[in-house]
């Protein structure tokens, strides 16, 4: 008698995707999962997460009330209990391209609108849109691995151009004129920065645009911290240069509403010459809108009241707790020697530290660094290698400021722990 559960009697014809193993092994979430696992449940003291963008669990990082009365609102008035369309439904793709507008020398039609699940969902469309043999897309190094993960998955070739610590993580534009090719599509730039806190000058992102342009390829520039700019440089949307090079804007409600499970996002053509049109890419993300899934209908009729009624307190209150965050976690970083930033954060949630090895014993590098403090401290700080540059760590300090004390206390307690001896 056949036993279903015993191997070898059998010859079954599925097994796993090995494509889709390896690339979600790149994720930030398959890392940060794997840190938890060493986590020593007997420490009694709760684990504090540095390691990923989403504070909305501390009290002091609640979303507005106008965004959660607008999401009960939508509820309650069961008009938007139905399927989306494939674009997202027309007030909200209306008042997304009103919101985005403000900042930009022209106005986005709602047409420019595609609503989507996150911004993750919107990386996913827009590279599988551009996939095609041999194509090649340019990514920042470091930078946000879900790129690497769908770069991957689609099949299309990754090359990296690095970004410049010493010159507050600009791009090296000379390094993608030499990486680009005829079979180069595209260029991505994270602004404000993640994992690197930087926030990029209008003259630098003019100097893409001109480089974008001269290579005949489009700039996707991830704007999920849009205006969570905090230093000397104020947040410019790259959209402003749409003019001289395609722009596709990634964006979404998740890091300014400190909403990232809302899952509300959306990819913006900002292409007034009609480039993108004209070579057959908007027909390439509606057909790959057509067989998606589309963002939660009341979520998107909640959007018109949250963009349009928020206010500006509610904004300045989140940048500001976020300013006094980084100045905690940049004077903090000062006191353990093992670890140095390059350049004080100017937005997002995320600094870059580089890891001296040399002053630390049994650590073999920033993964098995970070394993033995998630171990040893129950502190989950994610190391570079996972966004791309080895021996690095990437530190989130959007959270209670107490955590952050206590969180750097227990890692200058690891270093001392670890320190080599003299």
């Amino acid at each position: 008698m056949e036993n279903g559960t015993t191997t070898g009697m059998r010859r079954w014809n599925f097994k796993e995707n090995e494509k889709l193993v390896s690339v979600s092994d790149l994720t930030v979430r398959s890392v940060l999962n794997k840190l938890r696992c060493c986590v020593d449940p007997a420490d009694t003291r709760p684990t504090i997460p540095l390691g990923h963008g989403d504070p909305s669990a501390f009290p002091c990082f609640l979303t507005t009330t106008i965004a959660e009365d607008a999401i009960s609102d939508a509820v309650r008035s069961a008009k938007f209990n139905g399927y989306s369309s494939t674009v997202g439904i027309l007030p909200a793709r209306r008042a997304v391209a009103e919101y985005l507008s403000q900042d930009l020398p022209y106005k986005l039609s709602p047409d420019d609108i595609y609503l989507t699940s996150g911004c993750g969902q919107a990386i996913e469309i827009l590279l599988n849109a551009l996939a095609r043999p041999n194509a090649n897309i340019l990514l920042p190094s470091p930078g946000f691995p879900y790129y690497e993960a769908w770069g991957g998955f689609t099949q299309m070739e990754m090359r990296h151009f690095n970004l410049l610590p010493e010159k507050e993580w600009e791009v090296d534009l000379n390094a993608v004129e030499s990486l680009a090719d005829e079979n180069t599509v595209a260029m991505v730039i994270i602004n404000p920065g993640n994992p690197c806190g930087n926030v990029y000058s209008e003259e630098h992102l003019k100097k893409v645009a001109e480089t974008a342009r001269k290579l005949g390829i489009l700039v996707i520039s991830d704007e999920v911290y849009a205006h969570l700019a905090f230093g000397s440089k104020p947040f410019v949307p790259m959209g402003i240069f749409g003019s001289i090079a395609p722009v596709v804007t990634l964006g979404s409600i998740s890091k300014r509403w400190i909403v990232p499970g809302w899952r509300l996002g959306w990819l913006v053509t900002n292409d007034p010459n009609g480039i993108l049109k004209e070579h057959g890419v908007i027909d390439s993300i509606m057909g790959y809108l057509n067989i998606s899934t589309d963002p939660a209908t009341f979520i998107q009729g909640a959007i018109p009241q949250i963009l349009q009624e928020t206010k500006d307190d509610f904004f300045s209150k989140i940048v500001n707790m976020l300013r006094e965050d980084a100045d905690i976690c940049y004077e903090r970083i000062k006191d353990i020697p093992c670890i140095t930033c390059p350049s004080k954060p100017q937005g997002s949630m995320f600094l870059m530290v580089q890891l001296h090895l040399n002053l630390l014993e049994d650590i073999e590098d920033d993964l098995d660094f970070c394993a033995k403090l998630a171990k040893e401290e129950s502190l989950i700080i994610l190391p570079g290698v996972a966004v791309g540059l080895k021996n690095w760590l990437r530190i989130t300090f959007a959270c209670e400021p107490s955590y952050l004390e206590d969180g750097f206390q227990r890692l200058n307690a690891f270093y001392k722990r670890h320190a080599k001896k003299q």
